[in-house]
């Protein structure tokens, strides 16, 4: 009980300076983080997580289900720019470049290593996460292009990656007996029963909610529960029949974002506000997992260097050549490709692999996640600011005048 009380004590103190912290550079996932380093540390800590628990990995998954739900419908929002904002080359061309190239990186700097595990190494840790940086996708003073990239892109790579995690997961995985067929078949059937699930939901419930405002049985107002609900079925629909759950969530979203703008973006606040809540919980335990990783000398130089790699090159090459011709100036290129922040995102989907992979597998994943996500909030936590700045003494070259009204953000 002192546990809770201590925990819910911290969010309602952060929610009182957060603003405050945010002119330091402190963003809530650096907060909750170092408290959930220093809170978790010794032989009787104020607060003890059993990361064993089967609970606990639920947990996890129906976190990311919720947010890749509301990914979808953020990402569907920016339609309302009426053009594109090179989400197409992002997703298509920068981010498999990116997961090729850190695979590459990971080859290199762990030699030896299965190339399948530096598959999974390099899928959990190059989908982004845009909490680390959610003022500056609020921020007035970048163009809306900026953002609506980054929020776009961070709205669909993780929902893409998922599929894809899985099937090398269960390549490392694999019973005897089991042929890449046959693991390449039962992924493509998950994905299949996930996207299944994941229309039907989503079609059914945009209709008895348009429905039931005609009728007059519901208020817009009152239809937030409702929504905050449908990840959480389309999970538990898609998984007992062998579907992926994550995808099934991202998938609703995408079918439910039409409806849920149409009634008012308040409708869509209960599920953001729970998302949020739910997403610094796990910053929290992801504070302990690097304490721990630190505590048994997991951060090595290559690890370091992996992670370095994974943020800067990997990552900002191919989009900035991605998105050449798309009407980005060289600085606004530079900008998406430096602010694909990581988090919770990379934090599950590790746990996940941490729970199926052998023990050495399992500690080299944790290892690269927890070295890349750290520096990513140190990193791009501190420069979101000075960027931020510099747009705004250069919004004479860059401001769409006709969109800088329509403004967004996570």
């Amino acid at each position: 009980m002192f546990a809770l009380l201590l925990l819910v004590s911290l969010l309602f103190v952060w929610t009182l300076v957060s603003e405050r912290l945010a002119r330091w550079s402190i963003t809530a996932p650096l907060a909750f983080a170092v408290a959930g380093i220093v809170l978790t540390r010794g032989e009787h800590p104020p607060v003890q997580l059993d990361l064993e628990a089967h609970a606990f990995q639920r947990g996890l998954e129906l976190v990311l289900a919720v947010m890749l739900f509301t990914d979808a419908t953020e990402a569907r929002d920016y339609e309302r720019l009426g053009k594109s904002v090179g989400e197409g080359r992002l997703l298509g061309l920068a981010l498999p470049a990116s997961v090729g190239l850190t695979t590459l990186f990971g080859a290199a700097l762990f030699p030896g290593t299965s190339w399948w595990l530096l598959a999974v190494a390099a899928l959990v840790v190059m989908p982004m996460d845009l909490a680390p940086i959610a003022t500056f996708l609020r921020d007035a003073r970048v163009p809306l292009r900026v953002r609506a990239a980054l929020n776009i892109e961070g709205g669909f790579n993780d929902g893409l990656i998922s599929p894809l995690f899985t099937f090398c997961v269960a390549n490392l995985v694999s019973a005897q007996g089991d042929t890449f067929t046959d693991l390449l078949l039962n992924a493509l059937k998950g994905a299949v029963f996930a996207v299944l699930v994941g229309s039907a939901l989503g079609f059914l419930a945009a209709w008895l909610v348009r429905r039931a405002l005609e009728a007059g049985w519901a208020r817009p107002a009152g239809l937030r529960l409702a929504t905050l609900t449908l990840p959480f079925v389309a999970y538990a629909a898609a998984v007992p029949i062998g579907g992926n759950g994550f995808v099934a969530a991202f998938v609703t979203g995408l079918w439910y974002a039409h409806t849920a703008h149409a009634i008012g973006h308040h409708s869509l606040e209960l599920a953001h506000d729970a998302v949020e809540v739910m997403a610094l919980a796990v910053w929290f335990t992801f504070g302990k997992l690097t304490a721990d990783d630190f505590a048994q000398g997991g951060v090595t130089w290559p690890v370091i260097g992996y992670a370095l790699l994974a943020l800067t090159v990997a990552r900002i090459v191919p989009v900035y050549a991605a998105l050449g011709g798309m009407g980005f100036d060289r600085v606004e290129r530079g900008a998406v490709g430096w602010l694909g922040s990581r988090g919770v995102t990379s934090i599950v989907f590790a746990f996940l692999a941490y729970v199926q992979l052998p023990y050495g597998s399992a500690v080299f994943i944790f290892n690269v996640t927890c070295a890349t996500v750290l520096l990513s909030i140190i990193l791009h936590g501190v420069t979101m600011e000075p960027i931020a700045r510099w747009f705004e003494g250069h919004q004479g070259r860059s401001a769409p005048s006709s969109l800088a009204e329509a403004d967004g953000g996570r």
